[in-house]
């Protein structure tokens, strides 16, 4: 794909290899799977939330970066942006049907890192030993 290039049909690179620098799907799971965007989209698999529910959730993210991976993940397709006016505006964040599909398989790996930790730890101690 040519730098700057608009493209109207996105089916053509439906099947392009991930790899690739163009792909798009790169650049979705660049997002997805970004430092925070894995977090966002976890804390909403049960319930719609609001800004500072989502930040009080997500222990150490930064309104800024919260700000940033919300934006992104709602141009994305993958998070819906409710505003109900008011004063202040009441701004609910939840998962679109395409996030809850991507939400279920980092629900997956999130099991099973939780069920794998104490032997993945193990085997960082181990290694630590062994190479210092």
């Amino acid at each position: 794909m040519e730098e700057g290039k608009q493209v109207a049909d996105w089916s053509a690179y439906a099947l392009s290899d991930v790899f690739h620098s163009d792909c798009p799907a790169r650049t979705v799971l660049d997002h997805v799977t970004s430092r925070w965007g894995v977090w966002v989209l976890m804390a909403l698999r049960e319930r719609d939330l609001r800004f500072h529910e989502l930040r009080d959730r997500i222990d150490g993210v930064s309104e800024k970066m919260l700000s940033q991976t919300l934006r992104t993940l709602v141009r994305d397709g993958l998070l819906s942006r409710s505003v109900e006016p008011s004063t202040p505006p009441r701004v609910t964040y939840g998962l679109t049907p395409l996030g809850r599909g991507t939400s279920e398989p980092l629900s997956t790996m999130f099991t099973w890192i939780r069920d794998h930790a104490v032997d993945i730890l193990a085997g960082q101690a181990a290694y630590d030993e062994t190479n210092r």
